[in-house]
């Protein structure tokens, strides 16, 4: 390497510094403002255990239930024609750049006692809003389409002719997508799955507005962390922190997943 290229390498690396160490600061201060001991003791009080339990079990529903429906949406979309495709594809990104506020208040429209179709729902004796299904719906909403997006490109990536050499060799439809179509898609898929549970993890608006904010009962850890800046910092400090980690972690994990599958992201 020249002189040339690497007083160049340096003048960008100075010239990057200012954003990283503005995203690297905050993250950093969260970090050291409570001490490892003390992280695992504020961990074990009870608003915290609940919030991470709820946000566990809501999170782990949500994250199944797309990989269920998604994966035929997805496969729907990577590979057949039809009228339509277009909207559809669209209607799948709406949720990620619409407002979660905005989806909160959609939920609430369309499944609230007198909503387009929870006023059906409540004739029957079933109330959606600020239960626990809600919360699994607001997450559902705003977190599915980041599953489905993996999803088709996964599938969309396939070399078609290993499909059809296993139909050759006479396997059914369901078999080759079981046996060829899924192990040849898994990194994609598995990606997919975990960022759902993360945007899962960390949503709150829509689950504020169409579930509300009961400690023990739709109280997530979003949420908790909301109302504990008005009321006990010392607990929005601790799961941030936890969230912060889980999240760093999951990022890590599907960045490895995509360089095992496209050498050099």
């Amino acid at each position: 390497m020249n002189d040339r290229s690497r007083s160049g390498r340096w003048v960008v690396a100075a010239l990057s510094l200012p954003v990283l160490s503005f995203l690297l600061i905050p993250c950093l201060s969260l970090l050291l403002k409570l001490s490892p001991f003390q992280l695992y003791t504020s961990a074990g009080e009870p608003q915290i255990e609940q919030a991470m339990v709820l946000s566990v079990m809501t999170t782990g529903t949500t994250t199944l239930i797309t990989i269920i429906g998604g994966t035929p949406l997805a496969y729907l979309i990577a590979r057949k024609r039809f009228a339509g495709k277009t909207v559809v594809d669209t209607l799948i990104d709406l949720p990620i750049v619409i407002p979660p506020s905005v989806a909160g208040i959609a939920l609430l429209l369309a499944f609230g006692r007198h909503g387009l179709v929870g006023s059906y729902l409540s004739g029957a004796g079933i109330e959606l809003p600020f239960t626990r299904a809600a919360v699994i719906m607001a997450q559902l909403f705003v977190a599915a389409p980041l599953y489905i997006k993996s999803a088709m490109a996964g599938f969309t990536s396939i070399d078609r002719d290993l499909e059809q050499a296993a139909e050759i060799d006479g396997a059914s439809a369901w078999n080759t997508f079981r046996l060829v179509t899924v192990p040849l898609s898994l990194q994609a898929l598995a990606g997919g799955a975990i960022m759902t549970w993360t945007r899962a993890l960390g949503e709150f608006g829509a689950t504020m507005i169409f579930a509300g904010n009961f400690p023990g009962r739709t109280q997530t850890m979003p949420l908790a962390i909301y109302m504990g800046f008005e009321i006990d910092f010392h607990i929005a400090v601790t799961l941030s922190i936890i969230l912060l980690v889980i999240s760093f972690a999951v990022l890590i994990t599907v960045k490895r997943l995509l360089q095992q599958r496209l050498p050099g992201v």
